[in-house]
């Protein structure tokens, strides 16, 4: 095997395994930082001797077994390690220590991924700081391979994640799944930070690309799992089936120059109709768990997909019943960027003129200043009022407020749509 190849097959294991393996070992240290330290010293351990050795028949259980033993290693000569194991009831004895370090490692790991899940979102970190750790440590991705993703600078990147896992450990985040009141808001933590590392790979908000689908990727895969470990959770469900649905267009979303293609505008005969199914799927999931409870921002937000994945042509879409679904949302939610495509909805079911309303409310509200889809869909409404003077200024606006190169030069254009200025 060349180094090449073999660097590929870490590379590869270690996206597969990097979770499990640091669930099993913040279990076993309770301490997230302390875990990757020591699943990190596996990695390199292999980036060292699989080029030489090859790949082993179980690669899973060559790295879990160097972990160990860097484990047993830090507790023969550091006092205060052994001392912090002691605090958790882990006693590892010299005499039977592999056996008794196997005893506690090996245990269940059936919830070892949710509880990472659930530390890796806590509260106490930032919004940045969650998305960055929880791509670190659950999606292995390097700390340049996240940078990359969301067009910042590397030692930024490396900076939230070292301070993030300061944070776990001076605030002595414990590694449990939270139970009672607590549990719906650190759930709520969990997905919010899934749907917004898919978001920014379904409309870059910045850079030269559109879509960013490896991001997407990570999220939906992020997104089963987590079903996979809260079969009885309504909104998870709905999250993985909005994704799915959302995914389902990627390959009608982008046209031959990489320029986006605007939902009304994309060959549905384009749109996966295998992830479409699997969306619908696991939206009926939602429908069926959490019985009596109302419906979550997740579900409501999968069942305005599924009305468009359900449409045949552009033409056949129920929009009524969509703006429904958008003003249940608003109220549920409060958002004014819920209102935004609410208008959207009541334009094509009901007309611009009513569309027009809503949005002239939402002028003033907080943080729509710089919200570059609000003069996007004025300048919709404005232009199919023939109000063209007007619909240009906001495409003009909108254009200079998008920080995404691909999304301004498809707002020039619709500028430009208007006629010449007068």
């Amino acid at each position: 095997m060349s180094h090449t190849d073999a660097t590929r097959a870490v590379e590869a294991v270690w996206r597969i395994e990097s979770a499990r393996l640091v669930g099993a070992l913040t279990r076993m240290v309770g301490d997230v930082g302390l875990a990757e330290e020591f699943a990190q010293d596996a990695l390199v351990s292999a980036l060292e001797k699989w080029p030489a050795e090859g790949v082993p028949d179980n690669p899973g259980a060559w790295l879990t077994t160097v972990a160990k033993r860097r484990v047993l290693d830090r507790w023969r000569r550091d006092e205060r390690f052994q001392r912090r194991m002691a605090d958790l009831g882990r006693e590892i004895v010299e005499r039977d220590g592999q056996a008794g370090f196997d005893a506690v490692l090996e245990e269940d790991y059936g919830d070892d991924l949710l509880k990472l899940m659930f530390v890796c979102c806590h509260p106490v970190l930032s919004t940045e700081a969650r998305v960055a750790l929880t791509l670190r440590l659950l999606g292995g991705l390097t700390t340049d391979e996240i940078a990359r993703a969301f067009l910042v600078p590397e030692p930024t990147v490396a900076q939230r994640i070292v301070r993030a896992k300061r944070t776990l450990t001076r605030r002595r985040v414990a590694f449990e799944v939270p139970a009672g009141e607590d549990r719906g808001a650190r759930l709520s933590s969990v997905l919010e930070v899934v749907y917004l590392v898919f978001n920014e790979g379904y409309t870059a908000t910045s850079g030269t690309d559109w879509m960013r689908p490896e991001l997407c990727e990570e999220a939906m895969r992020l997104g089963r799992v987590l079903a996979g470990l809260l079969p009885k959770e309504r909104e998870v469900h709905g999250l993985v089936a909005l994704m799915e649905l959302h995914a389902s267009r990627f390959r009608a979303r982008v046209g031959p120059d990489g320029e986006p293609v605007p939902l009304a505008e994309q060959d549905r005969s384009r749109w996966d109709r295998l992830l479409v199914n699997r969306g619908l799927k696991a939206l009926a999931r939602a429908l069926s768990s959490g019985s009596g409870e109302p419906w979550g921002p997740y579900t409501l937000q999968a069942a305005i997909a599924a009305k468009h994945a359900q449409a045949v042509t552009p033409g056949d879409t129920d929009w009524a019943v969509i703006a429904g679904l958008y003003l249940s949302l608003a109220r549920l939610t409060g958002s004014p960027v819920v209102e935004v495509n609410r208008a959207v909805a009541v334009s094509m079911a009901f007309g611009p003129g009513p569309a027009l309303e809503i949005v002239d409310a939402l002028r003033d509200r907080p943080g729509m200043a710089g919200y570059h889809l609000l003069p996007a869909v004025r300048g919709d409404l404005l232009l199919r009022l023939d109000r063209r003077d007007e619909a240009r200024a906001e495409f003009h606006r909108a254009a200079a407020l998008t920080r995404n190169e691909r999304e301004r030069f498809l707002l020039d254009g619709r500028a430009r749509g208007c006629g010449a200025d007068t």
